[in-house]
């Protein structure tokens, strides 16, 4: 087996023009998931995960759609960004208060599997498939607008994703770590955009595995912002900054994103976008180069 990607050399690329000649399109990606009782996922307390029931992390994940989420909605409406949403289908069915709060935002909605208890890598692919179609399914239901875009639970893949994702209709895929532009991926009957995406800034690395504190996070979303800001003088660049609600969004560690986009919106020529409008903006760019 390989992996469906297609070296080309940063250097050696046609450079991207963003909308009103934009260097950097941001894109705020918020996971809002649904974890199963009783099943181990990510954890304050690792020692405390293989507990039936789990109350501590339990309760430490749930915080995130009972008080973090709405403490970073409010972060971004003072900086008049509409996020882009990785949506466990089964948020739907288990927090509605959430979806009516996204369709009002008009934030985008991209499918992130049933539920961060089930890893794609893992199941066969008829399987995957129904899982798949289901999530479309289930987010359009509950939404009225069917996905485009896709980040599998904990970035698992299994060799047949792509595929399936390109089958089902779904546009582009935030899985792969390894650009700061977007790239087309080969299916067996069509192609998947490949959208940047970052393990480097994501706020689970930052503060459960890293170990920093809200200062050094500011620097570091400052620091990657400043460099491909200034790459973007010869080519657009993209900046996703992934954010979980039950991680970002207590208190002591929202306030540094709130600075974190301060700076960023202190820049000219900076473009706010969702995953959508820069796969499309990408897609445009590339048929008018054609």
């Amino acid at each position: 087996m390989e992996y469906p990607v297609q070296y080309l050399a940063g250097i050696d690329r046609a450079p991207i023009h963003w909308p009103d000649g934009a260097r950097i399109a941001v894109n705020l990606v918020v996971n809002i998931e649904y974890f199963e009782p009783g099943v181990p996922a990510t954890s304050i307390n690792p020692g405390f995960a293989g507990f039936v029931p789990d109350v501590y992390n339990h309760s430490w994940r749930d915080y995130g759609v009972r008080s973090g989420l709405w403490r970073l909605a409010r972060v971004l409406d003072r900086h008049g960004i509409t996020a882009t949403v990785a949506l466990n289908a089964l948020v739907c069915r288990h927090y509605p208060r959430v979806i009516q709060e996204l369709v009002r935002r008009r934030w985008e909605i991209m499918g992130h599997g049933l539920t961060n208890s089930q890893i794609l890598t893992k199941l066969a692919p008829e399987a995957e498939k129904q899982v798949i179609a289901e999530t479309l399914d289930m987010i359009e239901a509950a939404t009225g607008t069917r996905p485009e875009g896709w980040l599998s639970p904990a970035l698992a893949e299994s060799w047949e994703t792509p595929r399936l994702l390109e089958e089902a209709g779904v546009r582009y895929v935030c899985d792969w770590l390894n650009d700061d532009e977007p790239y087309l991926m080969d299916t067996p009957n069509g192609t998947l955009l490949s959208m940047p995406y970052s393990g480097e800034i994501n706020d689970i690395h930052c503060f459960l595995r890293a170990g920093y504190d809200g200062p050094r996070y500011l620097q570091l979303l400052k620091d990657q912002f400043d460099v491909l800001y200034e790459e973007g003088e010869r080519s657009g660049t993209v900046m996703t900054i992934p954010l979980h609600p039950f991680i970002v969004g207590h208190p002591f560690r929202a306030k540094y994103l709130d600075m974190a986009l301060d700076h960023m919106r202190g820049r000219p020529d900076v473009w706010f976008a969702t995953g959508g409008q820069v796969a499309q903006a990408y897609l445009a760019g590339r048929d008018a180069a054609a």
